[in-house]
């Protein structure tokens, strides 16, 4: 993101919040209320909702036979992740796979992630 979008995203965040607390009307719970459902809508438009994510991730599983995108292994469906091979693409069958744990923070590691 360059300055500028960064500053555009800024000013976005600033009009948003003065949205929220004209809209919580000095009200603590509500705007608590706003902004947890706001924030939750939002990962929601990025990520999917948990049952999406859940019912890709059984395709997923199915499609690679239980194993691993990364090393190829074996691995329990409990616990295996999804891994998306570009982030812009969301979580979709074509931009995903499934991943062990540990191979994904590996991976993710590799690439200059923490």
């Amino acid at each position: 993101m360059t300055k500028e979008e960064a500053a555009k995203a800024d000013a976005l965040l600033t009009t948003v919040r003065q949205m929220i607390a004209d809209a919580a009307e000095g009200d603590p719970v509500l705007l608590f209320a706003l902004r947890r459902r706001l924030f939750t809508r939002l990962m929601y438009w990025e990520r999917g909702t948990p049952a999406e994510r859940r019912k890709l991730q059984i395709l997923k599983w199915r499609a690679q036979g239980g194993l691993c995108g990364l090393c190829g292994q074996a691995m329990e469906q409990k616990g295996a992740e999804l891994d998306r091979t570009d982030p812009v693409l969301g979580y979709t069958a074509e931009n995903t796979r499934l991943v062990h744990h540990a191979c994904h923070r590996e991976d993710q590691e590799t690439k200059g992630f923490s």
